[in-house]
This record gives structure tokens, C-alpha cells and sequence, in this order.
């Protein structure tokens, strides 16, 4: 006899005890009207199957409808997810169906863990917006910057070690043993160039194995957060010299340049306790012999360098043979020194970072591409000037930077989605900046693209006493650097910096000359290194004048300045 046996779903309202029930009535009811047959063993057993196969099969259904929701971390976790995603594709121009690759927070190596990342969130926080280092740091570079912080955390302020060399240069005499030297790099000249002679004095003191402090000046703190752990990099206000800085010159008595000019260094039966270094535009041939191994042999007795400069003066530290070898071992690529160094120890203060972050999110974020555009213009007079506005238009229509306008008609109507720029213009003048974005507002692109231009300040006239004009600033220079794309003005330390922390190797505007637009009116760097402004030409062998920029491969003449030195890469020629 076959019997119907139903079980209401679940899910539809029904009681899942009363089917279960049911089952079991409906199955004793047939098992009994078969007891007195000679298969009740066999029907038992099939029963017992049923029963437990259903029973299993009820269950089942319970756990997969009745289960219990997500838990609150992971709904939490998933704007988190979709916060990173986002962030990507703005950032690195990374389309829907990418695959997302991991943040490298510490920048190739460049960077330790271990640092209170609250208290300076750009540090980590930078590689989010920054698409990558331009190349790999070599595990040598790795290996001495660990070395470095190692002998900084040793050497560094009120450490035993410090209070000692600083006693002893109150006395004027010091002890040979002495595990601790120093370079003071003392801070002087506009933004750009101080950050410039940050890198290329840290490289001086990683070569010579003495520890850089840094002059804290009127705003430094404000600028750039600690680069090194657990010991400041920053000169304590107590130190024994600071009253003197400002005054120090060529005319100085400690000045090296006087004395080798004096011949009082040769007459020395000991090192002094301290020397100064004119290494300012304006120094003279017996403050260029700094670059000459003779005199190396003599400073690295000295115990305490005090460095003044407004030079990159990396390039000829590059032309000594006793740094040859150990720059060869650190930078296989010439070109990237001061991208690695730069990503290494400028790090913006929360404050700084706060407005490279709001400005980036709000303006440039979901662009296909950003394009920087920086404009330094060194005629005296007020702009904006036609010829300058001419010459960056030729530049970047011509190079294709950016889409020329139709202005014939009123709408051009793209065959696809259009594709968008976003163009950062910095400017010390906001009148570049209105034309351009007028022209895109007024006509369309023949291309179809959309561009949006964008300034973020414009504050008349270099302000470099005041701390919110170089919060700004720097700001500014970090934004150009998260292009993808840079064009950048003639002989600006300003276009330096941001080209070389972005790894880009820009377009340079060629200086205006007589007020007419130049043509061709720019030119691709060789380069992302910055240019060195005021090299010695001098051969420290032969004892004579030389062409420094033709000495050897890698250091040649700036595209800018034609006396300039900077270094290159002979194998990433474009």
C-alpha cells in the first residue's frame, strides 16, 4: 500500500515539529498492518532509512534559510573594501575589472615599519596616491639607510653620545674617539631649494658616515615630519652655534673657503672642532674646492660641518673618485637619487597632508588623467603675460598634452563615453590659469574629452617668511607630483621637486626671452633629477678650468640652464 506523505515547506510558514510528526504516524500506521509478514525485518529497516533521510533533509533546510545573518564586521568591512577600490582606480587610473594590487606602504623598502603612523599620516598614507617608485632601490641603498638610522639613533640629539661631542665643542677640544661626526645643514633660501639641499646633504653624510641635523629655521617643524625613528632629526635649540647662523658668510672666520684662501688650514696642527661651508650660488673657487677629494681627506677629521646652500649639489659629488665607487653601489641609476631620497625623508606634517588629501580627493581623484602644469615666471613686472600664456598652450597642444578646442562649434558630440583631464596649474598668478580654463569652458575639445582645470592658490608673490604661503606651497608640490603627466617651468626649484618625488621626467617650458613665446616652446627632460644652478668647473687633478658637463656619462648640462649640471641615465634616454 502506498500513502502520500507531504511536509509543508519551511520557508512558506509551515510548522516544521507537526510534519515531523505527521511522518511518523503515517509510517507506524503501514509498518503495523504489516507485522505478521515475512518481510516486517526488511520494512523496519526501510523506515528507519525514510525517517532519517527526511529528518536529515528538514534540517538541512533550516540551516541554509534560518542561518544568521552577516555579522556586523563584515558589513562593516565592505565600504572599507570599496573605499580602497576607489581609491585605486582614482589614483593609479585602474579600471572595474582590475585586479587590485597591494599597497606598497613602504615604498620599495625605502621606509620601516614601527613608526606612530597618527602622528604623521603621510608617510604610509602617501603610497595610495603616488603611483610607484620609477625604478627599484637597490638592496645596497637599503642596506646603508638601515645603517644610517642605526648611527642616528646613536648619535642623534641629547643622546650620551651627542651631549658629549657638543661639550666638547664648547671647549673646542674633542676626542678622536669619538664615534659621532656631523653635517648641520642650516636652513636658509626659499622652499624648493632648501628641500633640495636636504637630499643632497643627507647623501653627503651617508657617504662621509656622519649624521645630518637639521636647522629647524622659522617653519621646518611645521613642514616636513621626523624621517628617522625614536631620535629627532632636528638641531635642538640649545646647540652652542645656532646664534651664529644667520650671520655666517664667506667673510667668516671658520669659513673653509677663507681658510684655504688664507692658508691658515695648511699652517693647522689640528683640526678645528667645527668649519662652515659656503656652498651658496655666490661662493668662490676656494669654496668650490669642497668638491675636491684633497680637502675631503681634511674635513672628515673635523667632527662638526656647518653647511649653508642653495645648490643640488648632488651632481658633482658624482665627479669625485673617492664617492665613485660607493654612489655606483647605492644608485645602479643615476637619475633617481633624489626620487628615492625625496620619498625617503620629506614626508608632509598632518597639516600639510591634510591639504594635499581634501584638494586631491575633491578635484583630481576620478580624472582618466592629471596633467601639472607649473608656471614660474621671473620678469619683475605684474602678469599675466600673453607670450607666457602662449608658449604653455603651444607646449601642451603641441605635445599633445592636452586637446586642442573647436571653436567652430557650439557641441561635439563623443562617439563614447568621454574620457576626462583633470590639469593642475600652480602659479604665483591666477590670471593663467582663468584663460585656460575659459577656453575649455567656452568651446569643446575636438577630441570630446572633458577638461577641468584647477589652481589652488595664488598668492601674488613669493612669501617664504610666512608658514601658511609654504604650507601651501609644499602642498602644491606634492599635488604636481601625483601627475601623470608634468610640465614645468625654466630654472624652478619648485618643478624640480615635484618632478623628482613623481619619478616624472617633464616637459620644460623654455625661459621666455625678450617676451616672446620661444619655439620650439619646450622640450622633454633627459631627466627626473633636479638640476644643479651653480657647479664648479674646475679639474681638482690638473689644478684648472674644465667643462664639468663633459667629463663623464652620466653628469651632463641642464636642458634649462646651460651651465647646469644633472645627472642621467645614458640607458633611459627616450
Amino acid at each position: 500500500m502506498k500513502r502520500l506523505i507531504t511536509i509543508r515547506n519551511v520557508e512558506e510558514g509551515g510548522d516544521t515539529d507537526d510534519a515531523l510528526k505527521n511522518l511518523n504516524l503515517n509510517l507506524s500506521s503501514d509498518l503495523e498492518k504489516k507485522n505478521n509478514t515475512t518481510t516486517l525485518p526488511l520494512m523496519r529497516l526501510m523506515g528507519l532509512f525514510l525517517v532519517s533521510f527526511m529528518l536529515f533533509s528538514v534540517l538541512f533546510s533550516l540551516s541554509v534559510v534560518l542561518r544568521d545573518p552577516p555579522s556586523d564586521a563584515v558589513l562593516e568591512a565592505s565600504p572599507t573594501i570599496t573605499t580602497t577600490v576607489f581609491q585605486q582606480q582614482g589614483v593609479n587610473n585602474i579600471s572595474s575589472d582590475s585586479v587590485e594590487k597591494p599597497i606598497d606602504k613602504l615604498i620599495g623598502g625605502l621606509l620601516i615599519e614601527g613608526f606612530d603612523e597618527r602622528s604623521c599620516l603621510s608617510r604610509y598614507q602617501s603610497a595610495n596616491y603616488h603611483k610607484g617608485l620609477s625604478a627599484k632601490p637597490s638592496s645596497y641603498l637599503i642596506s646603508r639607510l638601515r645603517k644610517y638610522e642605526a648611527l642616528h639613533k646613536q648619535c642623534g640629539p641629547y643622546t650620551e653620545a651627542y651631549n658629549k661631542t657638543v661639550k666638547e665643542l664648547r671647549s673646542g677640544q674633542f676626542s678622536k674617539s669619538s664615534p659621532c661626526k656631523y653635517v648641520v645643514w642650516i636652513s636658509f633660501s626659499g622652499l624648493g631649494n632648501r628641500i633640495l639641499t636636504l637630499a643632497s646633504a643627507f647623501l653627503y653624510a651617508l657617504l662621509t658616515d656622519r649624521v645630518l641635523l637639521v636647522d629647524p629655521g622659522v617653519d621646518m617643524v611645521d613642514l616636513f615630519c621626523e624621517p628617522f625613528p625614536e631620535v629627532s632629526w632636528f638641531l635642538p635649540p640649545d646647540f652652542p652655534l645656532k646664534s651664529q647662523f644667520h650671520g655666517f658668510n664667506q667673510k667668516s672666520e671658520q669659513c673653509y673657503g677663507k681658510m684655504l684662501k688664507n692658508n691658515s688650514v695648511a699652517s693647522s696642527t689640528l683640526p678645528p672642532s667645527f668649519l662652515y661651508l659656503h656652498l651658496v650660488h655666490d661662493y668662490d673657487d676656494e669654496d668650490k674646492l669642497f668638491f675636491c677629494d684633497e680637502q675631503q681627506n681634511f674635513l672628515k677629521k673635523v667632527p662638526w660641518l656647518l653647511i649653508k646652500t642653495d645648490n643640488y649639489f648632488t651632481p658633482s659629488l658624482f665627479l669625485m673618485p673617492s664617492f665613485e665607487q660607493e654612489l655606483k653601489d647605492l644608485f645602479p641609476n643615476k637619475e633617481t637619487i633624489f626620487h628615492f631620497l625625496g620619498r625617503y625623508l620629506l614626508h608632509p606634517t598632518n597639516n600639510v597632508w591634510g591639504l594635499v588629501v581634501r584638494y586631491y580627493e575633491s578635484y583630481l581623484a576620478n580624472a582618466n588623467e592629471r596633467v601639472g602644469i607649473q608656471i614660474r615666471v621671473f620678469d619683475t613686472d605684474p602678469g599675466p603675460f600673453q607670450h607666457v600664456l602662449d608658449q604653455i598652450l603651444a607646449c601642451t597642444l603641441k605635445e599633445n598634452l592636452l586637446p586642442d578646442v573647436n571653436r567652430e562649434d557650439d557641441i561635439v558630440s563623443p562617439s563614447e563615453t568621454p574620457k576626462s583631464k583633470a590639469v593642475l596649474m600652480t602659479s604665483l598668478n591666477a590670471g593663467y590659469f582663468e584663460k585656460v580654463r575659459d577656453m575649455y569652458w567656452e568651446y569643446p575639445t575636438v577630441t570630446g574629452e572633458v577638461v577641468g582645470i584647477y589652481q589652488p592658490s595664488h598668492e601674488g608673490h613669493q612669501q617664504s617668511e610666512k608658514q601658511i604661503h609654504n604650507q601651501k606651497a609644499w602642498a602644491e608640490m606634492y599635488l604636481l607630483s601625483l601627475s601623470d603627466v608634468l610640465v614645468t617651468s625654466s630654472w624652478s626649484t619648485f618643478g624640480y621637486v615635484a618632478q623628482g618625488l613623481g619619478g616624472l621626467k617633464p616637459w620644460i617650458l623654455y625661459k621666455p626671452e625678450n617676451r616672446t613665446a620661444p619655439n620650439p616652446p619646450c622640450r622633454r627632460a633627459m631627466s627626473m633629477e633636479p638640476c644643479f644652478h651653480a657647479p664648479p668647473f674646475y679639474d681638482c687633478r690638473a689644478k684648472r678650468g674644465i667643462d664639468t658637463g663633459e667629463l663623464v656619462p652620466h653628469v651632463r648640462h641642464c636642458e634649462d640652464m646651460s651651465w647646469g649640471l644633472k645627472l642621467v641615465d645614458r640607458d633611459n634616454f627616450d
